[in-house]
């Protein structure tokens, strides 16, 4: 499925990728046949309520699932050509950390906490472009002092719980971004940040990724979030892309019920002070209770038109494709 063709030669292409965890019921699909592409130099975003697999797609494409639980039952992830899925752990290591950076969900949980700040951010110039360590550690001051940390020499021989959460967040750019690679992969980047602070991360992001001309797949629950930012953006429910269209051509025109739910649940600056905002009914259901036909509608407690057949997924405009249920999707009834 090609959701982007009018795109040039993409830089990741996933395809048909289906990923499970092991729980209480067994194994069960979290995603579930997704595919998506990431031009060159363009940011793509991945959007969605928690739960909805958004970040299984991001760690199952550099497969930093967690382990024995995560499992990647079919697909393929082709950077440059290459499967990542397939090819062997050691190849897959020389391409993680300098061609493709990662910025995990929380910083305090990702970076180590009994090791230096400077040492993390040196590692991968060490492994990857085999730098001396004291170069490496001299170019460490530089990123942090880049990421706009103050005091870098100071703060690269501090520990991460001695910084801020907004400090520790900047140090994680930095280490993802310290071999300047083509793709950065940014797993909610700003989650529990404060909004100042959230808006400063990712005018740092925008500013970075400009000056390496890198790629990025921007995973965030929040809409205002992916319209600042991305060139195409993704909609994921229960493990499936409902909605997929350049990023102006979806808030303009939403055909999925789910994504203008979305929509309509977010804050606007023409809405009057302490106004309701519209929810969305009901909660994203656990994967052993994911329907096989549309999920939405399952949901919202009404019976899905196809039954137990999952809407196909076509094109209804130019690069915009969509889930087309026919109680859910616009354009379902013209084809």
């Amino acid at each position: 499925m090609n959701t982007n063709n009018t795109s040039p030669a993409p830089l990741l292409e996933i395809r048909h990728l289906t990923t499970s965890f092991a729980g209480d019921h067994g194994a069960l699909p979290v995603v579930d046949d997704v595919s998506l592409s990431i031009p060159p130099g363009a940011c793509v975003g991945i959007v969605g309520e928690s739960g909805c697999g958004k970040s299984a797609v991001a760690m199952s494409a550099v497969r930093l699932l967690p382990r024995p639980s995560g499992r990647i039952l079919a697909g393929q992830a082709l950077f440059r050509g290459q499967d990542l899925l397939s090819m062997p752990t050691r190849q897959l290591n020389t391409i993680r950390g300098a061609h493709i950076g990662v910025i995990f969900q929380e910083a305090m949980q990702a970076l180590n906490p009994v090791q230096r700040i400077g040492d993390q951010i040196a590692e991968p110039l060490i492994r990857h472009l085999g730098l001396g360590e004291e170069e490496a550690h001299a170019r460490a001051v530089q990123l942090l002092e880049a990421v706009r940390v103050p005091a870098p020499a100071q703060r690269a021989r501090e520990y991460p719980h001695t910084l801020s959460g907004g400090m520790r967040q900047r140090a994680m750019i930095a280490i993802a971004l310290a071999c300047r690679p083509e793709l950065i992969l940014a797993d909610e980047p700003t989650t529990a940040l404060d909004t100042t602070v959230q808006q400063q991360v990712l005018a740092l992001l925008r500013d970075l990724r400009r000056e390496l001309g890198a790629a990025c797949l921007l995973i965030s629950h929040n809409l205002g979030v992916i319209a600042q930012n991305c060139d195409f953006v993704y909609v994921m429910y229960a493990g499936r892309v409902v909605e997929c269209a350049p990023v102006q051509e979806l808030f303009a025109h939403p055909q999925h019920a789910y994504t203008r739910a979305l929509l309509a649940a977010t804050i606007r600056s023409d809405m009057p002070r302490k106004s309701p905002l519209p929810g969305i009914p009901g909660n994203v259901p656990d994967p052993h209770e994911y329907a096989s036909g549309c999920r939405f509608c399952q949901r919202m407690g009404r019976q899905a038109p196809l039954g137990s057949e999952r809407p196909p997924f076509a094109e209804i405009a130019p690069g915009h494709f969509a889930e087309l249920c026919p109680a859910c999707c616009n354009e379902a009834i013209s084809h």
